[in-house]
């Protein structure tokens, strides 16, 4: 028989032993702060996988992480203030305003590139060029015929234009207005609607001209084309003289460009580790449209789907915690 002390003994080698196999990668007393990082959720699916990504990542290296769904715009009032922490996808294309005016308050800090290129804009299938054979130019779009061509009951004789949600920005219905284009623009409710009435126009060979972006599966499964507007400038956006109109700001396009993380400022100094973290993610286009489709076409969990992204890809994350 063993005797007490011996059982003793043995219980506080396996305790340890079975610590060490569970420990994380990045061990907990090298975690600067057991307060939860807050990273910040939107109504995309990339960036829901890229914030899980990284969340997932933070935890294995010993931090306390909680997951936030926030407006992508008005999130900039939370991470100013510290109640949030981490942002992982602002687009140039619809955030760099919202951005740039928090990043002037000294409150928050540019985290660095994603390593993904955005665009987003105004998108047709290729079957709507031969109503309105102008396209992909612009100017097309102010033909009554063309215009009438992407309309519904619902804003005939005007074409429609199936925006975003409104809490993605953008600034189509001011565009619509600088540019004088007899459009009517409808907002989605979610981008799962967005994608979906996408889907059933593209089956159908119905009018449809809507917001897309990538990275996205949908410029890989569907064939069409970018409207081309006058090309984004700043002042385009800040300076009404600029441009065609010269009462008003807007009329361009959209700006082409960067996804940047950003985080409170005060948080660097609160996890310094974690921060470095999030400035060596990178991930590019099309690895990103890949792990979309896989949520988005083949209906995995995307849950799923970051797990077997981290499983694979351990040296590559483990670079980022060291």
């Amino acid at each position: 028989m063993f005797k007490t002390s011996s059982i003793r003994t043995m219980l506080v080698a396996a305790t340890a032993l079975a610590g060490v196999a569970l420990a994380p990668v990045g061990a907990a007393a090298d975690v600067e702060s057991k307060d939860p990082i807050k990273l910040t959720l939107h109504d995309w699916t990339g960036q829901l996988i890229t914030t899980r990504i990284m969340g997932e990542v933070l935890k294995k290296a010993g931090y306390n992480v909680e997951y936030v769904q926030a407006d992508y715009i008005a999130q900039f009032a939370g991470l100013q203030s510290g109640d949030l922490h981490i942002a992982m996808e602002m687009w140039e294309t619809t955030g760099k305003d919202a951005m740039e005016a928090s990043l002037k308050t000294g409150k928050t800090v540019d985290l660095g590139e994603t390593g993904m290129d955005a665009k987003e804009e105004w998108w047709y299938p290729l079957y709507m060029k031969e109503k309105c054979p102008g396209l992909p130019n612009w100017e097309a779009l102010k033909d009554e015929k063309c215009a009438e061509a992407f309309s519904i009951p619902e804003t005939a004789p005007k074409g429609r234009y199936l925006g975003g949600p409104v809490t993605w920005g953008g600034y189509d219905d001011e565009r619509v207005e600088a540019l004088d284009l007899p459009f009517e623009v409808i907002h989605a409710g979610t981008d799962a609607a967005l994608f979906a009435e996408l889907e059933s126009a593209y089956q159908r060979k119905a009018p449809i001209m809507l917001w897309v972006y990538a990275p996205h599966w949908a410029v890989a499964k569907f064939e069409g084309e970018w409207v081309e507007f006058p090309e984004y400038t700043d002042a385009c956006y800040k300076d009404p003289s600029w441009g065609i109109n010269k009462d008003m700001a807007y009329d361009c396009g959209k700006p082409f460009g960067w996804i940047k993380k950003v985080g409170w400022k005060d948080g660097e100094k609160k996890w310094p580790g974690a921060y470095k973290a999030v400035r060596n993610f990178t991930i590019k286009n099309d690895e990103m449209s890949q792990l979309i489709v896989k949520v988005d076409l083949d209906k995995m969990k995307l849950e799923d789907v970051v797990a077997d992204w981290v499983a694979k890809n351990e040296d590559r994350w483990k670079a980022w915690i060291k």
